[in-house]
């Protein structure tokens, strides 16, 4: 899955793109992305994301003895992607629990040409926990965490 380069990733406000560029590894026998891998295009963009906010999550999970784990996922496919295209994926915080948070990411085909708009490939909503990593029981995000997060409703920076 790879091929992303981080200093083009972008909009570090409440929407975030992370570039993805489709490789063999990432298509099936017809040549079109494996439907799962869209969850791993997304799961690459929301660490990026939270990278991008300062947030490492190994250190946060030595330091602050939890980490965020998937608990749900609804995901609605449109087109297909296909080998070498470039994509970008999204990610922006829907809604903010006391110990998840649930976050809309899509994946578009980005434009090739200048006028051209991005073409929504799949969308889909994340739901992830944060869990004590000893007991993997669900406890309160951190403030910290929280006091960098983008939250719905919080102006564009």
């Amino acid at each position: 899955m790879g091929g992303s380069d981080p200093q083009s990733g972008g909009a570090w406000g409440q929407h975030f793109n992370w570039p993805v560029r489709v490789y063999w590894e990432d298509t099936d026998a017809g040549g079109i992305v494996f439907y799962a891998n869209y969850l791993k295009f997304f799961e690459r963009a929301r660490t990026e994301w939270l990278r991008g906010l300062g947030i490492q999550q190994q250190r946060l999970r030595e330091e602050a003895g939890g980490m965020f784990v998937v608990t749900d996922t609804q995901v609605r496919y449109l087109r297909p992607a296909r080998l070498d295209d470039l994509l970008l994926v999204t990610a922006r915080v829907l809604e903010v629990g006391k110990a998840s948070l649930t976050i809309r990411q899509s994946a578009l085909l980005k434009a090739q040409q200048v006028g051209e708009t991005d073409v929504l490939l799949c969308e889909g909503s994340i739901r992830i926990g944060w869990v004590n990593t000893a007991t993997m029981r669900p406890q309160r995000i951190p403030t910290a965490v929280l006091d960098v997060m983008p939250l719905p409703g919080s102006p564009i920076t």
